[in-house]
C-alpha cells in the first residue's frame, strides 16, 4: 500500500491524475484543495479518497495532509506565489514530516537544499492539447494552415495530458523513481506533423513561415518590454522559442520504457481520434473530463 498526496486536485492535470491513481487498488489518495466541493464526484465518492481543505500558503492544513504520505505530489499551476512560495510551503512540510518523495510541478531546485525529502521531476516536453491550440498558435484550423518559428525541420517534444498523467500516476507508486524522470509521446519537426496531418485527414495543409529563431527572440523580447503587464502577448512565444531551440529538450533518450503498459500517442494517433476542428479545441475539452 502507498499513500500518496496530490496538492491541486481540482486542476485539469491534477483530476486526470487522480483519476489514474485510482486505477491502482495499491493506491490511498489524500487530496489538497481550496474547495473540495469542487472535486468532481468520480474521485470524492471513492473510498480510497480523502480530502484536505486549505489553500497554498496555509501552513496548520497543509502539515496535516503531508503527514504520513509516501509521496506528496504538486500539480499546482498559476503564478509565482503560487509556484514558488506555495511549492515551498509544501516541501518545508515534506521535509518536517519526512515525506520520502516529492514529484514537483514545476521544476523545483529548493528541493536540493533539503536532506529527508527526496525530489522527482517528471518532464514530459509540452501538452499536446496546448500544442495544437490558439494559444500556441501553431494551427490554425479555420484554414488548416501551420505556423512556424526557425526553418520548420526543428523537433517538437510533446506527451497528452492523459499520457503524462498516466506516467506520474506510475512514477508515484514506484519508490525506486526519484531525480530526473523523462516520458515522450512523440518528437516531431513541424513539417512532419503538417505530413502527418495531410496522411490522417487527407487534406493538404499550409505552411507559414513567420521568421527565424532570431526573428522570435526579437519580437517576444520586444512585446515583453513594451508591455510586461499583457503576459498573454509574449509568453506562447517564449514558451516556442525554448521548445525549438533545444535547451528544453527531454529526449531523445528517455524512461518510457520502464513502464511499457503505457503505449503514449503520437502526434499521428492524437490526430487519428481528433477531427481536424477538434485539434485545436482539445485543450478546452479537457476540462469537461470526469
Amino acid at each position: 500500500a502507498i499513500t500518496v498526496g496530490l496538492a491541486g486536485i481540482t486542476g485539469k492535470f491534477g483530476r486526470l491524475l487522480a483519476t489514474h491513481l485510482l486505477k491502482n487498488p495499491q493506491v490511498t489518495l489524500r487530496g489538497y484543495a481550496r474547495d473540495p466541493s469542487k472535486v468532481v464526484p468520480s474521485i470524492s465518492s471513492s473510498p480510497s479518497v480523502r480530502l484536505f481543505a486549505g489553500g497554498a500558503l496555509d501552513d496548520a492544513a497543509i502539515k496535516p495532509f503531508v503527514s504520513g504520505c509516501d509521496v506528496v505530489i504538486c500539480a499546482y499551476l498559476g503564478d509565482n506565489e503560487l509556484m514558488v512560495d506555495g511549492q515551498k510551503q509544501l516541501v518545508d512540510a515534506c521535509e518536517a514530516a519526512s515525506v520520502p518523495r516529492y514529484i514537483a510541478s514545476d521544476w523545483s531546485a529548493y528541493l536540493e537544499t533539503k536532506e529527508k525529502v527526496k525530489g522527482v521531476h517528471v518532464m514530459i516536453g509540452g501538452f499536446m492539447e496546448t500544442l495544437f491550440s490558439p494559444f500556441f498558435g501553431a494551427l490554425d484550423s479555420e484554414t488548416n494552415t501551420f505556423k512556424y518559428w526557425g526553418d520548420g525541420t526543428e523537433i517538437l517534444e510533446s506527451t497528452t495530458y492523459g499520457d503524462a498523467a498516466q506516467y506520474t500516476a506510475k512514477v508515484a507508486a514506484d519508490p525506486s523513481a526519484v531525480g530526473i524522470q523523462k516520458f515522450l509521446g512523440d518528437r516531431k519537426s513541424i513539417k512532419e506533423v503538417a505530413a502527418s496531418f495531410e496522411k490522417v485527414y487527407g487534406i493538404k495543409p499550409a505552411l507559414q513561415r513567420l521568421g527565424s529563431q532570431e526573428d522570435l527572440k526579437t519580437h517576444m523580447d520586444e512585446l515583453r518590454a513594451k508591455n510586461p503587464a499583457n503576459i498573454y502577448s509574449y509568453m506562447p512565444l517564449f514558451y516556442t522559442y525554448h521548445m525549438i531551440n533545444g535547451s528544453t529538450f527531454v529526449g531523445p533518450d528517455v524512461d518510457n520504457q520502464k513502464y511499457p503498459d503505457i503505449e503514449p500517442e503520437t502526434w499521428e494517433s492524437f490526430m487519428r481520434s481528433r477531427s481536424p476542428k477538434e485539434l485545436s479545441t482539445s485543450m478546452y475539452a479537457l476540462a469537461s473530463v470526469q
